[in-house]
């Protein structure tokens, strides 16, 4: 690693285009870079292809660097490394999400705080779409939103210190077919009457039980089985 003076001229060659000092930058603070971009492993992103990011906002910092400005390289450089990432993320992520479905379920969840604090239960989704004047579908929508779509091939490990991937833990804990199905619903859940399509979210997204779901449908556990189990044929009888 250079000194401050030896990094100072190494910019300044870089920004009068010599690629030789600028790719110098780049080897001799590639362990400054690699610590930037472990924040945002398994995010859905190649290692490979976060670090040429990561290498992409380090050549931006060098471009725009002002030592006038009496501070670090290194401390200069950082945010840039992570503003390229995030960037990235935000423009080009596996699921796009609008600005304004974000600060919807911004004011959802501090609707959901306020109303925990005061009332020591949590909101049906029926009364928070009646607070905002919204359906009950982009209430759920919207809660969703900030969920980060995982590998299945991302590493978790287990308690005796193995290295497996989450499709180890899935195939172990879980039904591939329940699996399957889950995939098969994203794929046909526009497709579904809204209320079909509330009995879904809420019964595979939200993790309710028939009888959670029966008391906020107003309607009999019963009734959400069988409506379940027709909606389930349904969209097997689509996807064959």
């Amino acid at each position: 690693m250079q000194d401050y003076e030896q990094t100072l001229h190494l910019i300044k060659q870089a920004k009068n285009g010599d690629e030789t000092s600028k790719n110098t930058l780049v080897i001799e603070n590639a362990p400054l870079i690699k610590s930037v971009i472990k924040s945002y492993k398994n995010k859905g992103i190649e290692y490979d292809d976060l670090y040429q990011l990561g290498c992409l906002g380090f050549v931006k910092a060098i471009a725009n660097f002002d030592e006038s400005f009496g501070v670090k390289f290194s401390t200069y450089a950082v945010p840039m490394i992570a503003g390229e990432v995030k960037r990235f993320l935000r423009d080009n992520g596996i699921i796009k999400v609008s600005r304004s479905v974000k600060a919807q379920n911004i004011l959802i969840s501090k609707y959901i705080d306020s109303y925990i604090n005061e009332k020591n239960t949590e909101p049906s989704i029926q009364e928070i779409a009646e607070h905002f004047g919204i359906s009950e579908q982009d209430v759920v929508f919207a809660m969703e939103s900030n969920r980060m779509p995982i590998s299945i091939m991302q590493e978790v490990g287990d308690d005796d210190g193995r290295n497996l991937f989450l499709i180890d833990k899935i195939s172990n804990g879980y039904d591939i077919d329940v699996v399957d199905t889950k995939l098969m619903l994203v794929k046909i859940l526009s497709s579904l009457s809204p209320r079909d399509k509330k009995i879904i979210l809420l019964r595979y997204f939200r993790d309710k039980t028939q009888s959670e779901i029966a008391k906020e449908i107003g309607v009999s556990q019963v009734q959400i089985s069988r409506l379940e189990n027709k909606i389930l044929s349904y969209i097997k009888s689509k996807m064959a």
